[in-house]
């Protein structure tokens, strides 16, 4: 089974994740932000998806695997452990559990990376998102 990926943008350009997902081998990009929308040029989903087309990597955005905005709110506050609590809450609404099923296949089909913006997944809800699919298909988590 191959790795599961995770890549943060926050001080990164466009084409430059995009080398780190290439470089990884990464054949697929799994957009976990609720809002896939970014004042950072190259990052709203529409151009984003396109510039990921081009270079060779599917794009899907998975909304419900989004942190609410009391999370994304205690994140940029810099209070983790409550974006955490925030966000495990989260994870028991039926639709992040139907996406999170549906990450969970995406990623054993093809090897995958779940973006959002924080440079360190330990500060970002994908490090939760990864650990939950590292569990359900046995494969290690590699952050570029």
């Amino acid at each position: 089974m191959h790795p599961i990926f995770t890549v943060g943008y926050e001080t990164d350009t466009q084409s430059g994740m995009i080398d780190r997902l290439k470089a990884g081998g990464v054949k697929q990009v799994i957009d976990v932000r609720a809002v896939a929308s970014s004042r950072k040029a190259g990052f709203s989903k529409s151009l984003l998806a396109a510039s990921l087309n081009e270079a060779g990597i599917a794009y899907v955005h998975l909304r419900p695997l989004g942190t609410p905005k009391a999370g994304r709110d205690a994140a940029r506050a810099g209070r983790t452990d409550e974006m955490r609590a925030i966000f495990e809450g989260h994870m028991q609404e039926p639709e992040a559990q139907l996406a999170l099923k549906q990450a969970e296949e995406l990623a054993a089909e093809t090897p995958s990376a779940l973006l959002c913006y924080e440079d360190r997944a330990c500060d970002c809800h994908r490090a939760i998102l990864a650990d939950k699919l590292r569990a359900r298909l046995k494969c290690e988590v590699v952050d570029l």
